[in-house]
């Protein structure tokens, strides 16, 4: 409901253009009247596409932060203590807050998680019966017209 009633109050009006004298565009002047029309209601907001994307993002911000790396969250990541952060930062989002925490996640994953999976009963399981649907005539008569249509 949220998405329709944006898409549909974007739609309405194209956001315009603030240049300056010298004809460039002027994001800083944009964000002081943006933000100034912003404040006047929720409906001005949603009409400036600029404003949806900043609103999604402090809720989006939010939420990760509260469900994966607040003190008190549900699902709490295991992450160095000096990589968390303070809820201070959810006062002003960007793009890239999380990107530290994202790396290091991944890393953790990349050198422990991973190599832990494919030692695990699920993976060699599913391994075992690829290798068994392999083998079967079917699977070789196919794997042969393959080769022949692609010419490999």
């Amino acid at each position: 409901m949220f998405n329709r009633a944006v898409s549909r109050l974007s739609r309405k009006r194209p956001p315009s253009d603030i240049h300056d004298s010298d004809g460039s565009s002027s994001s800083s002047h944009q964000s002081l009247k943006s933000t100034a029309k912003w404040s006047t209601s929720l409906e001005s907001l949603l009409e400036d596409p600029e404003g949806v994307k900043r609103f999604r993002m402090q809720e989006k911000a939010k939420e990760i932060y509260m469900t994966f790396l607040s003190n008190k969250a549900s699902s709490q990541v295991n992450v160095e203590g000096q990589s968390r952060l303070n809820e201070k930062i959810l006062e002003e989002p960007h793009p890239l807050m999380f990107q530290k925490l994202q790396d290091q996640i991944f890393n953790l994953m990349k050198y422990d998680s991973y190599s832990r999976f494919l030692k695990s009963d699920l993976f060699l399981k599913h391994k075992r019966t690829e290798e068994e649907e392999e083998d079967t005539p079917d699977a070789q008569t196919a794997a042969k017209r393959a080769s022949r249509i692609y010419n490999t």
